[in-house]
């Protein structure tokens, strides 16, 4: 398990279509950002994200974007990852 850090701090990811997100501050653990972002039958999109602490846990959630596609009945989706990195304040 990872541990936690007491110092605060800024996590950023960079996606691959350029969208940057920034998390903090935070003392927690997280290594990864992932998106899903889903193309609704009506031309609309729903964006759903988190962070996770480490990659394997991030790679679990494809099947839950795997699931909305039969639950929300999405026309397409995009699943992505990217590695959280610490940037300044």
């Amino acid at each position: 398990m990872a541990r936690r850090s007491s110092r605060k701090r800024y996590l950023t990811a960079t996606m691959p279509d350029g969208y940057v997100k920034t998390i903090g501050p935070t003392a927690d653990s997280f290594t990864h950002y992932w998106r899903i972002v889903a193309e609704l039958e009506n031309g609309k999109t729903e964006v759903f994200w988190g962070h996770t602490r480490s990659l394997a846990e991030a790679r679990k959630l494809r099947t839950a974007a795997e699931d909305g596609v039969r639950m929300r009945g999405w026309k397409d989706y995009r699943f992505e990852i990217a590695e959280l990195t610490e940037t300044p304040a």
